[in-house]
């Protein structure tokens, strides 16, 4: 039986000191080995066999990137305006061994390294230049922040700022501000939209105004050659039919009850020449009086 107990004792045993000889680290963590109390070396993924009560292997380090978010800290910026700032941070860690014995708590070295150069930088920044230049911010964070953390085996892959928050009274005064100028824009754009407007308008009157005009010029202008031509052709007719006094003298007779038509014509007084052209019109009637070609009668208004 003691024997039993025995053998038990020394399999529980075996299998404790297999245990502590042979280790098996996951891809993407790294561990760190110290043989008697001192660094010895840095254990890869995959299966590897250490001594044990003589190497001891710490805590596994994650290798992968990490992300930590930091809680707001109020930051004064150039104008003397306290602003809640969040930062969220992205690392990996390149030597084990660094990030094991050069820093005893990685994370608040960080958060304190962090929070002490944004203050370097905001206080640097107006209130507007610390809302809208948060890429130059974030890349000036990374950069010392990489530097610094160097030494420790932690790359800074990434710096954000989550959130930048002013005081309640500085939002409400920027939100005015911003209305104000959008209104402005507003009253801007409709004042040069009906100054354009009326421009047109009155580009448009003009050019009416100068084809009505050409299109009147143009139309006195073919009315009177239509005149002219007409005129011409009666003329020319006229001339060719070779008229003799006694029939302008009848046509002369025709063209007086015309002028006497009107509402205004109260009193019409018989012209002069009315006598000799009825007398004409008499002698081609009854075939009588003198020669025409002797003595033409006169038309026209007299002389006085």
């Amino acid at each position: 039986m003691a024997a039993l107990i025995a053998l038990i004792v020394i399999l529980l045993f075996a299998l404790f000191v297999a245990s502590q000889t042979i280790r098996i680290i996951p891809q993407a963590r790294a561990g760190v080995v110290e043989r008697l109390g001192r660094y010895s070396r840095t254990l890869d993924p995959g299966l590897t066999i250490v001594l044990p009560f003589i190497d001891r292997v710490k805590p596994l380090i994650d290798l992968r990137e990490q992300v930590v978010s930091f809680p707001p800290n109020g930051v004064i910026t150039e104008d003397n305006v306290t602003v809640n700032i969040d930062t969220v941070l992205y690392f990996t860690i390149t030597d084990p061994k660094s990030a094991s014995y050069e820093v005893a708590n990685p994370l608040q070295a960080i958060e304190q390294l962090t929070v002490t150069t944004l203050r370097n930088v905001i206080g640097g920044l107006t209130l507007e230049q610390s809302l809208t230049s948060r890429d130059q911010i974030n890349t000036q964070l990374r950069i010392v922040l990489d530097e610094a953390t160097g030494k420790w085996g932690i790359r800074i892959n990434r710096v954000e700022l989550k959130a930048v928050d002013p005081p309640a009274g500085i939002q409400e005064a920027m939100e005015k501000q911003m209305r104000a100028e959008r209104d402005r824009r507003a009253a801007i754009l409709t004042a040069e939209g009906s100054k354009q407007a009326q421009i047109l308008d009155a580009e448009g009157e003009k050019q009416s105004q100068i084809l009505r005009a050409e299109g009147a010029r143009e139309s006195q202008v073919l009315r009177a050659e239509g005149e002219a031509k007409a005129i011409a052709t009666v003329f020319d007719a006229i001339h060719k039919g070779d008229p003799d006094p006694k029939l302008l003298s009848y046509q002369y007779l025709q063209m007086l009850p015309k002028i006497a038509q009107g509402d205004a014509n109260k009193v019409w007084v018989i012209p002069s020449e009315f006598t000799a052209a009825l007398s004409q019109a008499t002698q081609a009637l009854t075939g009588t009086g003198t020669d025409p070609e002797k003595e033409p009668p006169h038309v026209g208004p007299r002389p006085v």
